[in-house]
């Protein structure tokens, strides 16, 4: 019992990161139909840049409040902003081509970031100090929780109660979600889609920059490449929960994160992406559209 509890906690803490990862997936997707393949190198990079501000600010051995927030508002302002230079660059001059030159130009945009990465910091593995959180873990009866577990679980369900809120409640959210259904109608009642696009970048690049420090900070070992590895498993995620629905990608993190967790703890780490895959195959089978996920007839 305290191996399925102890791997309980870690599975949700992953799958928190995952959730945070495949919402700027399904953000992205929602509005544009486009799978932003770059978005797991920006996550990458929000951990090199919060590491770089970290040292360059603070220097490293302080840990204070106020060092984290501005580690965590400076590196999201700066994903952020990336998030959009990419979105003009890589996606708009292709808005109106085929699908597959957007893919492609994704799939060139993350190559561009991964080297970049590497070209600055270079190859080796960088490590997050260990001392920017408070070394504080609780024992419940064998179950340990440290105090990066707590940060990490109640800041992405802050963050993922309020994206929700903000879409579902807001007049910014409706015209998103209106914007998500019919470009053209959108245009038609005046609704600038531009800056839709825009504000979906800027929300789903600055996710990915939380996720992204918070992993740095986990597991301390970055390295210029990692963009790939979860960036993969959160587009698992959100297709899990139903690409392109919010809740879904938030379902898919949790999911994915609890089972990953499950299969390390009970059968072997070796084998957990294996099953990882497996899981979305059943999935898929019994429900194509995701968890989530509602059947949209194409326009003809």
């Amino acid at each position: 019992m305290d191996i399925f509890l102890q791997q309980l906690v870690n599975g949700l803490t992953i799958g928190s990161l995952y959730a945070l990862v495949a919402l700027g997936y399904t953000m992205v997707y929602g509005v544009m139909k486009l799978i932003n393949f770059a978005h797991g190198d920006l996550v990458a990079l929000s951990a090199f840049v919060g590491l770089t501000v970290y040292t360059q600010i603070f220097g490293e051995g302080v840990s204070s409040l106020i060092a984290i927030i501005v580690v965590f508002v400076f590196t999201a302002a700066i994903i952020a902003f990336v998030g959009v230079l990419l979105e003009r660059l890589a996606y708009r001059p292709l808005r109106t081509a085929p699908r597959l030159s957007a893919v492609v130009s994704a799939l060139g945009a993350g190559l561009v970031i991964q080297n970049t990465i590497m070209l600055m910091w270079g190859p080796n593995m960088k490590i997050f100090p260990s001392n920017l959180f408070p070394q504080t873990l609780w024992d419940f009866g064998g179950v340990v929780m440290t105090f990066t577990q707590v940060m990490i679980l109640g800041l992405s369900s802050v963050l993922m109660v309020a994206l929700f809120l903000f879409i579902n409640k807001t007049k910014m959210g409706t015209a998103i979600r209106a914007t998500a259904i019919d470009q053209d109608a959108a245009k038609l009642m005046g609704i600038n889609v531009n800056r839709i696009i825009m504000v979906i970048f800027i929300i789903g690049s600055a996710l990915g920059a939380v996720a992204g420090l918070f992993i740095g900070i986990y597991y301390r070992g970055i390295t210029f490449d990692m963009g790939w590895l979860y960036g993969l498993n959160a587009f698992v995620a959100a297709i899990m929960g139903g690409i392109g629905n919010i809740p879904g990608a938030m379902l898919g993190g949790l999911m994915l994160g609890l089972f990953n967790a499950m299969i390390t703890g009970y059968i072997s780490t070796q084998w957990a992406e294996t099953f990882t895959f497996i899981l979305l195959i059943v999935i898929l089978i019994f429900r194509p559209t995701g968890i989530l996920g509602e059947k949209v007839a194409e326009k003809v």
